[in-house]
């Protein structure tokens, strides 16, 4: 290569399993749902910084997502990232790769997964979750 930086045009996923050992090891968990969204259930611990907002025109990309994150995270962070099912948050990594983070992963099936996978608990919240079959 001619030390050009290529491009990220995909995000690294992992499965909800691997998010679970990951943040056992000191990533932190990176919630890009809305508030609304993530005051129905989210992961202990979890920063929220919505990567979209809903306004009367639609869903529209947090035009400070960066900067919000940059607020409370170092670019050497390790981050797992999920939205509700995992579009947004594959987004959101791609955004947070092209800024300079280097350890960020998106969850594959985001929240949702990692309801269906019991990890949230008997008594979690299945309105946070409302687009799961």
């Amino acid at each position: 290569m001619d030390g050009q930086t290529v491009p990220v045009e995909e995000a690294k996923n992992v499965d909800v399993y691997t998010a679970k050992g990951l943040l056992s090891t000191g990533y932190r968990y990176l919630d890009v749902r809305t508030n609304e969204e993530f005051e129905k259930g989210h992961v202990e611990g979890a920063l929220n910084i919505p990567y979209l907002f809903v306004t009367e025109e639609g869903r529209v990309k947090n035009p400070d997502f960066i900067a919000q994150v940059l607020e409370v995270c170092k670019k050497d962070d390790r981050l797992v990232v999920a939205c509700n099912k995992g579009g947004r948050g594959a987004k959101a990594t791609i955004d947070l790769q092209h800024e300079g983070f280097e350890d960020v992963a998106n969850i594959d099936g985001g929240y949702s997964a990692w309801v269906d996978a019991g990890f949230a608990g008997e008594n979690a919240d299945k309105i946070a979750c409302n687009s799961r079959p």
